[in-house]
């Protein structure tokens, strides 16, 4: 399945959160992170009080011939050490950070994909798969042992319900195991969390149906599904019915980039203009802090410096469409 049409949604729900305004790494908000969807290592998550999540479950529905079969893309964000900083002057010249305490955790993207999977097989056989996600991808020299430690167990199951729909149920836990075991601080775990994980799922020979709006038919099966972590809305273009996004972040179907958004601000509700205008009033040392953090905080700050006037009017609102409001005067 070609997810590229859903790539831009599935992206900012992949870095809600992950550095907000005023994009600095000394700013409390980015030095403690609450990302949505961050899955801990389970025996880490179970000694909390209250207990962490470590899984999602996704529960969703779908109506296809008996050749259907079912891609999944699991994506999630893995946050490594920055100890050194490289100068926005000078790019191939790397920095000793004078003060260790302001190292950044920088996030690095991971996938797991599996394909044709057929959906009467996983009506007659659950599949259960152990993952070991080796350190490919990872900044050279910062993977340590977390990236030959990150384990992940998936279960997909399928069954055939009375209305003739058929009911898919997948299950992602952390199983990531921890030196300290249950004693383990949250700054062990972090490195091995799984941050905005969610999933993309693709059918051939069938379709989804919307748990938002079902029909009559599939109502009472709709609601029947138990989501935990995530839920599923539909992807792609209207109406096309072959994708569901499974997003930590409540969406309706069929979410979507506004056309006029110049960039990521990590923030969900992209209040573009604003937060545009916001990076722009920050002093000469807020920005140098910004272009010597996170590389994506440094494009953010290229970005609002180059914006034109035209752009800056893009930003200010626009009107999607127009419906006529009728009053009763009798």
């Amino acid at each position: 399945m070609n997810f590229d049409g859903v790539e831009k949604i599935a992206a900012a729900i992949l870095y809600e959160g992950y550095i907000l305004y005023p994009y600095r790494p000394t700013a409390i908000k980015n030095r403690q992170r609450w990302n949505f969807g961050t899955l801990y290592p389970r025996v880490y998550a179970e000694a909390q009080r209250p207990q962490e999540p470590f899984r999602l479950v996704a529960e969703c529905l779908v109506t296809a011939d008996a050749n259907a079969s079912l891609d999944l893309r699991i994506s999630f964000l893995q946050l490594v050490p920055q100890r050194q900083s490289k100068s926005a002057a000078h790019p191939e010249e790397v920095q000793t950070l004078s003060d260790p305490s302001l190292a950044w955790d920088e996030a690095v993207e991971r996938t797991s994909e599996h394909s044709d999977l057929r959906l009467n097989n996983l009506i007659a056989n659950p599949l259960t798969r152990t993952l070991q996600m080796d350190g490919t991808g990872l900044p050279e020299g910062r993977g340590g042992n977390s990236a030959s430690n990150l384990q992940l167990e998936l279960t997909i199951g399928a069954e055939t319900l009375q209305d003739g729909a058929c009911k898919l149920r997948i299950e992602l836990r952390n199983t990531s195991p921890l030196p300290s075991g249950a004693e383990a601080k949250r700054d062990e775990a972090l490195p091995l969390s799984f941050v905005s994980a969610h999933l993309l799922l693709g059918i051939t020979g069938g379709e989804f149906v919307s748990l938002l709006d079902p029909g009559d038919i599939y109502r009472e099966s709709a609601a029947a599904c138990r989501n935990a972590g995530v839920f599923p809305v539909l992807a792609g273009e209207e109406p096309d019915r072959s994708m569901m996004l499974c997003s930590p972040i409540i969406l309706y179907d069929y979410p979507q980039i506004a056309p006029e958004s110049e960039g990521d601000f990590f923030d969900g509700t992209e209040m573009d203009e604003m937060l545009t205008l916001r990076v722009l009033t920050l002093t000469d040392g807020e920005k140098q802090e910004m272009r010597n953090g996170d590389p994506r905080a440094r494009k953010i700050l290229e970005r609002t410096e180059t914006l034109t006037a035209e752009s800056m009017l893009k930003a200010h609102g626009v009107i999607r469409g127009l419906r006529e409001i009728r009053r009763d005067v009798s």
